[in-house]
């Protein structure tokens, strides 16, 4: 493995961010080495390494569209291959504080795979490439580097199976293992300052479970969203997914978590702010038990405001940045990390971390983390700092999905801002608040009566 003629990237963690890590480096490196302690290739289940594989899966919508250009043809093989798609704001059924946002058909295309198979294509069109290999079932002791440990010039690693730890020379080190990333750890020990954290305690529990249908709920849409608010705590996502399936991911915060026998699963699924999902389970068989997960608090390292780094190593993916994950927002964010990787691997010169790391909290996790703490700290037992700032954006919010139970062009525009295809900002262009405000001073428009659930066609499953 050793050609010291080929320059080498080692990606550390085969996580989704590692591997649009790896499809970037691949265009500037001669070598990529993704290490991971799982087996990675062939696989299509869950990973043990990665507990949240079991449950909800959720690509934003500029997710999506970073992830075609770097895997060309790949939105399209996956819904060849069986998974359903449709549009966000038009073909999901959104709830927020219990009352339904308008559908509005704004060519937002969403896909929603398994967290295993949206993984697994991912991987597969990344071993494709030529530069790439894996390097599995092996433990990351640690780096390597110069003497005056300015510069970080490989990895220790240890064959699950192997007595001696062996070294992989690298000239760039990009960390990709998640939110139990040990770069903090390593830096300090290498004389560098403590990473400074910011943490905010959201007491997050999900449980998540698969079925088929017998009778459709959808009536053509893809999925069904209540959303969590401070009045109802709990939320859910109940949607079609790849072979035919439906997964239903439910969730409580601030420790209101689903039980996971299966009686109270169906009565916290019953608690809901609406009956839409309670009633469609009246229908429907399970193909798995309950699983649970914790997710205690969000977590933000501020890399970008080191005064001193490493050369040679980055980081990405959760690594960096963990949200909540209710706002699906950890995939779409390792999708542009890798964007602004490939950014800096082509200016001519070696990565420059301290500016990588300014460069991706500016253009990529400034407005997502900000857009989802203000929305945390709307829980009033949400631990953390009320500026000004933040209860005016929880005040417009609120008018916002107010709206957009009465206009759907406001569900649409809404929806581009939690995709991520536009920032933040674009809610709070004059003519859009004024909107905002019109269609939101008599409150959010009742919820239409429901309609019976439709038996599913003979043959046909609920997907």
């Amino acid at each position: 493995m050793d050609n010291v003629t080929n320059t080498r990237a080692v990606v550390l963690g085969g996580s989704i961010a590692g591997l649009f890590a790896a499809r970037v480096l691949a265009d500037a490196y001669d070598e990529v080495v993704v290490v991971d302690r799982d087996r990675l290739a062939g696989v299509s289940g869950p990973r043990r390494s990665r507990p949240q594989g079991r449950h909800i899966n959720a690509l934003h919508c500029r997710g999506r569209l970073v992830m075609e250009e770097l895997f060309p043809g790949i939105t399209a093989q996956m819904i060849a291959d069986g998974c359903p798609s449709g549009d966000m704001a038009g073909d999901v059924r959104w709830y927020f504080d219990g009352k339904r946002a308008l559908p509005h058909f704004v060519d937002l295309l969403a896909v929603p795979a398994t967290a295993p198979v949206m993984e697994r294509y991912i991987r597969e069109r990344t071993q494709a490439l030529p530069a790439v290999t894996f390097m599995e079932q092996h433990e990351i002791l640690g780096l390597v580097t110069t003497a005056d440990r300015s510069q970080v010039t490989g990895v220790r690693l240890q064959g699950l199976n192997a007595d001696a730890e062996e070294t992989v020379r690298a000239d760039l080190v990009v960390d990709a293992t998640g939110r139990g990333s040990r770069t903090p750890v390593w830096l300090t020990q290498l004389g560098y300052p403590e990473v400074e954290e910011e943490k905010t305690k959201i007491g997050l529990g999900y449980v998540t479970q698969h079925y088929t249908l017998r009778e459709d709920p959808w009536k053509g849409d893809l999925a069904i969203i209540p959303v969590a608010s401070p009045r109802v705590p709990r939320g859910a996502i109940f949607t079609k997914t790849d072979g035919g399936k439906v997964e239903l991911t439910v969730y409580g915060l601030l420790g209101d978590h689903p039980p996971t026998d299966q009686a109270g699963f169906y009565d916290f699924v019953k608690s809901l702010a609406v009956p839409d999902i309670y009633d469609a389970l009246q229908h429907a068989d399970p193909l798995d038990e309950p699983v649970a997960f914790r997710f205690p608090t969000t977590i933000r390292r501020r890399y970008e405001k080191m005064t001193s780094f490493p050369a040679g190593l980055l980081v990405t993916g959760d690594a960096v940045t963990c949200f909540n994950p209710v706002y699906a927002q950890g995939q779409t964010v390792a999708a542009l990390s890798a964007l602004v990787l490939r950014r800096h691997l082509h200016s001519g010169v070696a990565p420059d971390p301290l500016q990588y790391f300014k460069d991706l909290a500016h253009d990529v996790i400034d407005a997502p983390w900000e857009m989802t703490h203000t929305v945390d700290l709307s829980y009033p037992e949400v631990p953390g700092r009320r500026t000004l700032k933040v209860r005016i954006g929880q005040a417009y919010l609120a008018r916002v999905q107010a709206a957009a139970t009465r206009d759907g062009s406001i569900t649409a525009a809404y929806m581009r801002a939690a995709g991520m295809v536009d920032p933040p900002s674009a809610l709070m262009r004059p003519a859009f608040m004024l909107k905002v405000l019109r269609k939101s001073w008599r409150g959010p428009a009742p919820t239409p009566p429901r309609q019976a659930i439709q038996p599913v066609a003979a043959g046909v499953q609920a997907a």
